[in-house]
């Protein structure tokens, strides 16, 4: 028996990084996986794994409308998001608004859109991507991206605390830095900087304490948790996972 067996889970950005490895560990728990992407191609290898795919832009509120109405899920699984580089000072209206847009708004749209479905069953856990970087810990040039994942956590707060005696659950995963293949476009960038790729390597693992980035695959197994029955008694929670960053 698997731990999600007759659970429907949605997941967004699931063409690569924690939003594939979370799809492929909620398929492998006995799920029935809806794994969505804006990048039809990025889901192929999830196609051909079984899991049943479709393109869902989430800046888009019809394609989330459209998407939620077919999934119908009692799970939601909102990993959609992007990472701004840069200061106060750096940063123009234009990518404030598409940061607000990606990382916020389309898990406000999300969440409102499963919601009816989830009290009309009774039960439903919402799980929103955010991230050790915002509201518990601070890193430089990362103004944008930590102001909008401490705004996820706000979300997911006043989400779980307005639904918690009708059935539904909400949490978020606040991460530290994880390798998928967004993350390693960052450190190229930084590594133009900075003169190398490795230079920026070091400076990315130089902040974890265990001297290592997370695997993906190591995020997906707390979605597979908090998915599943075995975390009823958690809501409203920001689940730090972050190899000891925000302890030091």
């Amino acid at each position: 028996m698997g731990r999600l067996d007759g659970k429907r889970a949605l997941v967004t950005a699931a063409g690569q990084g924690i939003g594939r490895a979370s799809a492929l560990a909620m398929a492998a728990e006995g799920a029935q996986v809806f794994a969505t992407d804006v990048n039809e191609a990025a889901l192929e290898e999830l196609t051909e794994a079984g899991i049943e795919t479709y393109v869902l832009d989430a800046l888009d509120p019809v394609s989330i409308r459209k998407g939620v109405w077919h999934a119908q899920p009692d799970v939601l699984f909102n990993c959609a998001g992007f990472v701004h580089h840069g200061t106060i000072m750096d940063a123009d209206e234009d990518e404030w608004d598409f940061a607000f847009d990606l990382n916020v708004r389309s898990m406000f749209r999300s969440v409102q859109a499963v919601l009816p479905g989830m009290l009309e069953r009774g039960s439903g856990s919402i799980i929103n991507m955010s991230s050790a970087l915002g509201s518990i810990i601070g890193a430089p040039n990362r103004f944008i991206y930590g102001t909008t994942k401490a705004a996820v956590v706000g979300l997911t707060k006043s989400v779980a605390t307005d639904y918690i005696k009708q059935g539904i659950r909400c949490n978020c995963i606040c991460p530290g830095t994880v390798e998928s293949p967004s993350w390693h476009d960052r450190v190229k960038a930084l590594g133009e900087e900075l003169g190398s790729y490795d230079a920026a390597m070091k400076q990315f693992v130089a902040r974890q304490p265990m001297g290592r980035v997370a695997k993906a695959e190591e995020i997906a197994s707390l979605v597979v948790y908090l998915a599943s029955d075995e975390s009823a008694f958690t809501t409203g929670h920001t689940h730090i996972i972050d190899g000891g960053w925000s302890g030091q």
